[in-house]
This record gives C-alpha cells, sequence and structure tokens, in this order.
C-alpha cells in the first residue's frame, strides 16, 4: 500500500499540474495522500516535514529567484534584452536565422536573465527573420528553447541559473563547477540541437512548407530608437558573470570569516561556508547587473522602476512557491517506507 501511495500521489500531482491547476496548493494534499497509505499521521506530516523543507528551500533560494526575476524585468524593461536580441539577429542574418536566435537566447540566459523574459524578448526577432529566411514559424518556439532552456541552464560554466546554483550548497562548488565537461556538455546540446532544427527546417521547406499566412500574435516592428546601445546593453550581462567570477575565485577564498560565522548569531554549519559565500557572491554580482540594467537606458526606464521591480518581485514568489511545496512534496515522499522499497528496486537494476 506504501509503494502505491507513492506512486499514485505523485501521478495524480503531475496530472493537476498539466492540467493548470497550483502544485502549491496540491502538492501538500498529495504528500498527505501518500502519507495516508503509509499510515502515517497527516498533521506531523504536514506540519513537521512539509513545510521546514519548504521554508528551507525558501529560505536559500528565495534571494536567486527574486534578484534574478528583478534583473530579467529590468533588462526587459530599459530594453536591453531586445537590443542585444536585434543585434545578434541582424548581424547574423537570414541564412543563419535560426542559429541567430539560439545564440540571442543563449546569451541572454547565460548572463542572467529569466528564460521567460528572454522567451519574450527574442519572439519578435525570431519570428521577424523566421519570416525573411521563410522558414515555418511552427519551429519558432523549438529554436529560443534550445538557447534559453538547455545547455545555459545548466552546463555552460558559470551560468548564474537556479539549475547551476543549487548544487553550491550542497557540495561546496561554485558556478564554474567541472568546465571541461560543462563546456563539453553544453557544445554537444548546442551542436546536436542545431542539426536537429536544421534538419526540421529543410524536411519542411522540401514539403513546400514556408512561414505560412495567417498567424496569431505577430510581433510589433521594434522601433531602433527605443532601444539603447547592443554592446552598454551586454554591460550587465558581463557583469553578472565577472563579479560572481571574482569574488568566488579571488575575493572570498581569502575571507577568514570561518571563526566567527560558525558561531551565534549566525550558526552557518562549517561544512557549509563555502556554499554559503558563493550563494552570497552569485546575489552581490544580481545585485550589481541590476544597477547597471537601470542605468543603461534611464529615458526608457524612466517611469517604470517600479513596474521592473514589483513585476520582478511578483513573480519570483510564485515560482520560489511552486518550486519549495514540489522540495516539500518530495522530502515527504523520502520520508516514507515505501520510498525505500522503490529506491532498493531501482538501484537494484543492472
Amino acid at each position: 500500500m506504501a509503494v502505491l501511495g507513492i506512486i499514485l500521489s505523485l501521478a495524480l500531482l503531475m496530472f493537476m499540474a498539466y492540467r493548470g491547476f497550483s502544485v502549491i496548493f496540491f502538492a501538500p494534499v498529495f504528500a498527505i495522500l501518500a502519507a495516508i497509505f503509509s499510515g502515517m499521521a497527516i498533521m506531523p506530516t504536514y506540519t513537521e516535514i512539509f513545510l521546514p523543507n519548504l521554508a528551507n528551500y525558501a529560505k536559500v533560494y528565495f534571494p536567486f529567484f527574486l534578484l534574478g526575476a528583478v534583473f530579467g524585468k529590468v533588462m526587459e524593461e530599459s530594453g536591453a534584452a531586445k537590443a542585444i536580441a536585434k543585434a545578434i539577429v541582424q548581424k547574423l542574418g537570414k541564412k543563419q536565422a535560426m542559429l541567430s536566435v539560439v545564440l540571442s537566447a543563449a546569451i541572454l540566459t547565460y548572463g542572467g536573465v529569466s528564460l521567460f523574459v528572454v522567451a519574450f524578448a527574442v519572439y519578435p526577432f525570431a519570428a521577424s527573420i523566421f519570416k525573411e529566411a521563410d522558414i515555418p514559424k511552427r519551429l519558432v518556439p523549438a529554436t529560443i528553447a534550445l538557447g534559453a532552456f538547455t545547455f545555459t541552464m545548466d552546463a555552460l560554466p558559470g551560468t548564474p541559473q537556479i539549475q547551476n546554483s543549487i548544487p553550491m550548497k550542497f557540495f561546496n562548488t561554485d558556478l564554474y563547477a567541472a568546465p571541461i565537461f560543462g563546456t563539453l556538455g553544453a557544445i554537444m546540446v548546442l551542436v546536436g540541437g542545431i542539426a536537429f532544427l536544421e534538419w526540421r527546417k529543410r524536411t519542411a521547406q522540401a514539403a513546400g512548407e514556408g512561414y505560412g499566412t495567417d498567424h496569431k500574435n505577430e510581433p510589433e516592428v521594434v522601433e531602433d530608437s527605443n532601444l539603447p546601445n547592443p554592446i552598454l546593453a551586454a554591460l550587465p550581462l558581463v557583469s553578472v558573470l565577472v563579479v560572481s567570477l571574482i569574488l568566488q575565485k579571488l575575493v572570498f577564498p581569502k575571507w577568514d570569516i570561518l571563526s566567527w560565522v560558525t558561531q551565534a548569531p549566525y550558526n552557518i554549519a562549517k561544512t557549509g561556508v563555502v556554499g554559503s559565500m558563493n550563494n552570497w557572491a552569485l546575489m552581490i554580482a544580481l545585485a550589481v547587473g541590476i544597477g547597471l540594467a537601470f542605468v543603461i537606458n534611464p529615458r526608457r526606464i524612466k517611469g517604470n522602476v517600479a513596474k521592473a521591480i514589483n513585476a520582478g518581485a511578483i513573480g519570483s514568489l510564485l515560482a520560489v512557491m511552486n518550486t519549495a511545496s514540489e522540495v516539500g512534496f518530495g522530502n515527504v515522499i523520502k520520508s516514507l517506507p515505501g520510498f525505500q522499497t522503490i529506491a532498493h528496486a531501482l538501484t537494484g537494476i543492472n
């Protein structure tokens, strides 16, 4: 029954999530369902397992969600994200339409901009260059996804995205851990992804399929006069990478704080000091990036400061709570007797 409860609760959570229901609500519901199947008490499971793990995740990673979301919104409101995307697309031209879109999205996400912001910033230029090159518009989402959602999330060394920052606390690594394997992995994903997209493009064009007509949500033309210089626009992205690198590799390793941060009132575990410092480095780097993003195009962002900060803050709350609820769910499952049965069965597969 315990194993059945775990499988059932996980299946129901996945089903409800894909149906558009909030996992913030249903994660604890199905965690409790799994606990009932295992004969565990309902309320202690919720208050002593689910909630503490949810809170611990939010405590550690909320600053990354908050600063990353605000950084992305400021880059969007200042026009910096669109300026970078437009410059790359125009430079490579329609002959390299897919590569230009992939690189635009990759550079923005590698610089710390939220992938959701990147998708909306790159889309107008992707649609425009695809139309000029007569490439089927249905390939735009996959092309943006290759650049924004894959190798810059967790493969390229130094990426400030949350997927790369989570291991720092657990393994006392920094953003630049495993640079050779990470770079090789990123190259494999990029080359393989581009090859697949180009194959799909050739297949579609051989069948007589072009960009198409009567599409919905066709993007508006972006005026150059409203956008900052692309070199200036890239400064916040570069600053995030450079500041985090300097702090993690040069400054913090020489900072002797072990004697006092492990004492009250901070009480950081000795094994977690390095991971905490690497987290601080990324927070500072994102804050510097936000500051630069505000000043590169003051005329455009003037009057939108509150909008950018508020939108980023609100968006970060939803993102961190969604993830934290799933972390709480996972820790409840991990505490159940049936989990060990499943784990042993899986690890015993030859």
